[in-house]
C-alpha cells in the first residue's frame, strides 16, 4: 500500500484547523499559520505537477490567507468559520480524490 504525502498533509491541516476552535495560546495559532503555509505550499506544488489548475489556485490562495508574515485580521469568529470551512473542505477532498481514483 503506497501512502501519499497529500492525504497526510490534508488530515494534519484539518485537525489543526479544528483545534483552532478551542481556546489555545496565541503561539499555537502562529504555529498553525506556519504549518498551513508549508502544507498548502506543498499541495499547490503537487497540484501544479499534476496539472490540476483549479486545486492549484485554491491551495495557493489558502497559503496566502494563512501565511504568518502579513496577517489578515478577520476577527476570532470569522477565523473560526474559515477554519471549519477549510477543514471540512480538506476532508471532503480526501473522499473526492478517492472516488476519482477508483473509477
Amino acid at each position: 500500500m503506497k501512502l501519499s504525502l497529500q492525504p497526510i498533509i490534508k488530515i494534519i491541516l484539518a485537525i489543526l484547523f479544528f483545534l483552532c476552535l478551542l481556546d489555545m495560546p496565541y503561539g499555537f495559532y502562529q504555529f498553525v499559520r506556519f504549518v498551513a503555509l508549508i502544507g498548502f505550499g506543498i499541495l499547490t506544488y503537487k497540484a501544479n505537477e499534476e496539472n490540476r489548475n483549479t486545486e492549484m489556485i485554491i491551495y495557493g490562495g489558502l497559503a496566502l490567507l494563512f501565511q504568518p508574515f502579513f496577517k489578515i485580521a478577520l476577527g476570532r469568529v470569522m477565523w473560526n468559520i474559515v477554519d471549519v470551512i477549510v477543514g471540512i473542505g480538506l476532508i471532503a477532498s480526501l473522499f473526492m480524490n478517492r472516488t476519482k481514483s477508483q473509477r
